[in-house]
């Protein structure tokens, strides 16, 4: 199997400061942002938005780790959060990468029965092969890949990196 590296590094934190600064410009006004990364490479790209964040706006930045079924997104969804605590907030629904946008769409469902603020999407890579109509509100790359390419995203230590296998 071939592998081909996308970003490296500094590519990958420089596509995290990008996002970072594009979700200041739109949340900029709201006391509270809730960052909710779909377990487990999501919620770790979300981790690494808020230290980007946090560097830009002094809004204060709350994590939330959301899980999904991934086999059967149809399964009660669980956060760490309960409702009350993102009621009426900006909610960004974060995940590395958007393939069919399966489990994204439903994580949006999930939030969907709380009134917000708003709710956008940020996802690192962006495989433009949607199955649903969700779309990255935010992104660091998209690529055109085939369904048996896979894309890998490391960023659970340095360096991060993503590659295509």
């Amino acid at each position: 199997m071939t592998e081909n590296q996308i970003l490296d590094h500094n590519q990958v934190q420089h596509k995290i400061r990008r996002i970072a600064y594009q979700i200041a410009e739109v949340y900029i006004k709201n006391d509270r942002i809730i960052l909710a990364g779909i377990a487990n490479g999501g919620y770790t790209f979300a981790k690494e938005l808020k230290k980007a964040l946090s560097k830009i706006i002094p809004t204060e930045i709350v994590l939330c780790k959301v899980s999904v079924n991934k086999t059967n997104p149809l399964d009660p969804i669980q956060t760490n959060l309960q409702a009350d605590e993102y009621k009426n907030c900006g909610v960004i629904l974060c995940d590395d990468v958007l393939n069919s946008g399966t489990t994204l769409i439903y994580a949006v469902k999930h939030f969907l029965d709380v009134p917000l603020d708003r709710l956008k999407t940020a996802v690192l890579v962006n495989r433009n092969h949607k199955k649903y109509p969700v779309k990255a509100d935010f992104k660091g790359i998209s690529l055109s890949t085939t369904m048996e390419e896979h894309i890998e995203v490391q960023l659970t230590k340095k360096p991060f990196s993503v590659v295509l296998k």
